[in-house]
């Protein structure tokens, strides 16, 4: 089988739609053949190119548009995740589901690949073991992820709210005692260039729901301290707030917190929410709206679904303000979407201006 050879041309999906386009990047000819297929049978995608290592894969972006690049983590030569920021810069908008055996087994690689852009993670089988169940989680990530948004890369770095149909809310300049982040699919990444753009000291500590499995905590909390150059912790019950420091939600419970005389430390829940996420991004917001009020400030960044929405009301009702990632920038652009569209927030940027305008407030400069 040639690696880079195109899959047969097929005609659209649901409704006219053009199919989801396809790259299978992996070292075994056979996952890339039972990887195709399998995803063969569903109209919606179509696999228009086959790769043996990351060098073809690169050269083959050159000539052929795909929307997701299915990615093994482990391959002779460059590693999946070496190959990874120049797959998705030669990709124009393409984005990359880790397909790999480490994405189970080795959580640390996959955090890794999250961090460094990937729109999300998938263990890989046994070579005997791709039917079935496997089969219908890989389709439904697929649909998650969805079809590329094409940007100029310029554009990426300099796109504002200007052109979205959303209206920015005024916010003032109050002092800031808490920094609450949240994100989901595609949110490591962002994460990780709005802290390392965060100025050294902002005097507030910085609270993070990720939507993260238990298993990947630990890994993520020391991929966040590397990015930040903070102390970064999983929450407990008690863990006491201190400006500078990163206190994320664990991937059982939801952020709480609670008043101790001057003193704040978090409370975990694991109530059910409306978004249906574990941990969610609503109820370290309500906490935030109701222990800091106008003080505090969200920012939420990438990921499906409408998680961080509620939670936004209750903190602009108190006085806070919310900030979002915009839509170049975003793998998927749901969760800030959402926010914007009710009118929230007051900004719509990327990862490094939404630090650039966390730093404004510290130094007490005006909103523009």
């Amino acid at each position: 089988m040639n690696p880079n050879a195109a899959a047969p041309q097929r005609s659209g999906g649901p409704a006219g739609a053009r199919p989801i386009a396809l790259m299978i990047v992996d070292d075994s000819p056979i996952a890339r053949a039972v990887l195709s297929r399998m995803l063969s049978v569903h109209k919606e995608f179509e696999v228009v190119a086959l790769a043996g290592n990351a060098g073809e894969a690169i050269d083959a972006l050159k000539s052929v548009a795909v929307d997701i690049v299915l990615l093994d983590v482990e391959m002779p030569g460059t590693s999946g995740l070496q190959a990874l920021p120049e797959i998705l810069r030669r990709g124009k908008g393409a984005r990359v589901l880790i397909v790999s055996s480490l994405a189970e087994d080795g959580a640390e690689a996959a955090v890794k690949a999250l961090a460094l852009g990937a729109a999300d993670t998938l263990p890989k089988p046994g070579t005997g073991n791709f039917a079935g169940k496997f089969s219908e989680i890989l389709a439904e990530r697929l649909r998650r992820i969805g079809r590329a948004e094409r940007f100029p890369v310029a554009a990426a770095n300099t796109a504002s709210a200007d052109a979205l149909p959303v209206t920015l809310r005024a916010m003032e300049n109050e002092k800031l005692s808490c920094l609450a982040l949240g994100a989901s699919t595609g949110g490591l990444h962002a994460l990780s260039e709005f802290l390392k753009a965060l100025p050294p000291k902002i005097g507030a500590p910085i609270l993070i729901t990720q939507h993260l499995p238990t298993v990947f905590m630990p890994f993520f909390a020391r991929q966040i301290e590397s990015a930040s150059g903070r102390k970064a912790v999983v929450a407990e019950p008690g863990t006491r707030l201190e400006p500078e420091h990163i206190v994320i939600a664990p991937g059982d419970a939801h952020l709480g917190l609670e008043r101790h005389g001057s003193h704040v430390r978090t409370m975990l829940e694991t109530a059910p929410t409306s978004s249906g996420c574990m941990p969610s991004v609503d109820p370290m917001l309500r906490a935030v709206a109701e222990i800091y009020g106008k003080n505090g400030l969200a920012i939420i960044f990438s990921g499906m679904g409408k998680d961080g929405l509620a939670g936004s009301h209750r903190l602009v009702d108190r006085g806070g303000g919310v900030l979002v990632q915009n839509q170049v920038t975003s793998a998927v652009w749901g969760m800030p979407r959402a926010v914007a569209e009710a009118g929230l927030a007051s900004a719509i940027l990327s990862p490094a201006d939404l630090a650039g305008r966390v730093a404004a407030r510290i130094a007490g400069d005006a909103w523009k």
